[in-house]
C-alpha cells in the first residue's frame, strides 16, 4: 500500500483492508436480515413497507462505517457528534414499531463496524422471533371492522374549529386518536389534518367515513389503514 496511504488517519493500520471490508459486507447482511424480520412482522401491513426496509438496510452499513471510523479515538467520536448534530428528522412515525427497527439496525450496524459479530448473530434470531410473534398476538387484530392502525386526513374548510366539529365523530371510531399533521389546501381555502388511531373493533370503514362526509364543513376524507 502506498505510503502515503498508510502515513496518516484514513485508515487505522490495525484494520487491514480486507477486515474493513468484510465488516462492511457483513452489516449489509445484518440490514437486509433486520429489513426481512420488519417486513415479515408487520411492515407488509404499511403503505409502503419498501420505503423503511431500504433505509433499514442502508443505515446498518451506514453505521458499520461510523463504528469503523471513530475507532478507539474519543476526538473522533466527539467531532461525529458534532456533525451529525446539524441533521434534524421530522418525519412523523406512525408506528412505534418502526422506531425498535432503526434502534435494531443501528445495533447490528455498529456492532458489525466494531468486529462484535457474535451480538447480532445471538440477538437477531431472538428479536425476530419475538417480533413475528407478538405481530400474530390477538390484540393486532385488523380489517374492516377490526382495530386496525389507520391514517385518517379530512379536508375542513377555513374557519372552523376542528376540534368541535370532528371530535364527537372520531372518538365514536377510533382510539388513541392525535393530530399528527396540518396543512392549507385550496390556495388557503381549506386545512388538510391528517390523525392517527386505531379502529375500534365495532366500527365499520364505510359507515365512519360516510359519518365524517356528513360533518357541516368537511370538504373530504381519505382513510389508510397501516
Amino acid at each position: 500500500m502506498p505510503e502515503w496511504l498508510t502515513s496518516t488517519d484514513i485508515i487505522d493500520p490495525s484494520v487491514p483492508p480486507q477486515t474493513l471490508a468484510v465488516r462492511l459486507l457483513v452489516s449489509l447482511a445484518f440490514g437486509l436480515c433486520v429489513s426481512g424480520i420488519y417486513r415479515i412482522s408487520h411492515g407488509r401491513h404499511h403503505g409502503n413497507p419498501a420505503a423503511l426496509g431500504t433505509t433499514l438496510v442502508l443505515l446498518s452499513v451506514l453505521i458499520a462505517m461510523v463504528s469503523m471510523t471513530i475507532g478507539n479515538s474519543v476526538a473522533r467520536a466527539f467531532s461525529l457528534v458534532g456533525a451529525l448534530s446539524i441533521v434534524r428528522f421530522r418525519t412523523v412515525v406512525d408506528d412505534t414499531r418502526d422506531t425498535a427497527f432503526v434502534i435494531l439496525s443501528v445495533i447490528v450496524g455498529m456492532a458489525s463496524g466494531a468486529g462484535l459479530l457474535l451480538l447480532p448473530v445471538v440477538g437477531l434470531p431472538i428479536v425476530g422471533v419475538t417480533a413475528v410473534a407478538l405481530s400474530r398476538w390477538p390484540w393486532r387484530g385488523k380489517g374492516n371492522n377490526g382495530a386496525g392502525h389507520c391514517r385518517l386526513t379530512i379536508r375542513l374548510a377555513l374557519g372552523r374549529d376542528p376540534a368541535q366539529t370532528l371530535e364527537h365523530v372520531l372518538q365514536r371510531s377510533l382510539a388513541n386518536v392525535g393530530l399528527v399533521e396540518v396543512a392549507t389546501a385550496r390556495q388557503g381555502a381549506a386545512l388538510d389534518l391528517t390523525y392517527v388511531g386505531q379502529l375500534l373493533p365495532q366500527s365499520s370503514l364505510t359507515q365512519f367515513v360516510s359519518e365524517l362526509n356528513q360533518v357541516e364543513g368537511v370538504m373530504g376524507v381519505e382513510l389508510h389503514l397501516n
